[in-house]
């Protein structure tokens, strides 16, 4: 089980490496959650409860778990995702483009990147991922020396959540635009997989439909 963090509010600063090697510097993960839940009927998936948890909140301590910086992307506007990690160590970056799609986030996180910061990203709406899962995916990065994305699969190896990626890739991400996200990034790449014995790095929750199936299937309780 993962602990709960005390009101520690993060800056900038903090998403800084502070590893003492230099060549094994801390990656840092963000959530992409600065889009809308369309199909969600007036709720939010992102703050569905798990066990009284919001998804928000627990994906971020998954995040947290790492040991790794964590940066949040919200949409402007959201104060009910906001107060969901207010108190935790992490930072919360605003991103008032998010309408475009996912690239508005993905640009604003690779300008929080230090000079050769590796990037991981957690989608926050896949709740089948664990802290221990992220810390998986984390060290296969590091045992390929962090030079090349490391990315979790499902059982039939499709591409999945956390996805670690080396700087010199996290960086393009300055130039994207529209709702594609990196892929056309990841295609020239050898990317690394990590398959899981399910399918939790990719079942994403995005209808009123999909989270009872999954509480049914899964025994978990709002």
């Amino acid at each position: 089980a993962t602990s709960d963090h005390g009101d520690h509010p993060a800056s900038r600063s903090a998403l800084q490496p502070t590893r003492a090697d230099p060549r094994a510097v801390s990656p840092l993960i963000v959530l992409p959650a600065a889009g809308a839940s369309r199909r969600m009927t007036g709720r939010d998936k992102l703050l569905e409860t798990i066990e009284g948890i919001p998804l928000l909140r627990r994906q971020a301590l998954a995040a947290l778990t790492s040991g790794c910086p964590v940066a949040v992307m919200l949409p402007t506007g959201s104060d009910a995702r906001r107060a969901a990690v207010s108190d935790m160590p992490i930072h919360v970056e605003l991103v008032p483009d998010a309408e475009e799609g996912i690239a508005a986030s993905l640009r604003r996180a690779a300008a929080l990147l230090a000079k050769d910061q590796p990037l991981g990203l957690l989608l926050p709406d896949v709740p089948g991922i664990t802290g221990a899962d992220v810390c998986t995916v984390l060290e296969a990065f590091r045992d390929a020396e962090s030079n090349r994305p490391v990315r979790a699969t499902d059982t039939g190896n499709r591409p999945g959540t956390p996805l670690f990626l080396p700087y010199r890739i996290a960086k393009q991400f300055a130039e994207l635009t529209g709702d594609t996200g990196g892929r056309s990034i990841l295609a020239e790449e050898n990317v690394e997989l990590v398959r899981f014995p399910d399918d939790r790095a990719t079942v994403d929750l995005d209808t009123p439909e999909a989270w009872r199936a999954w509480r049914a299937a899964t025994g978990w309780l709002e």
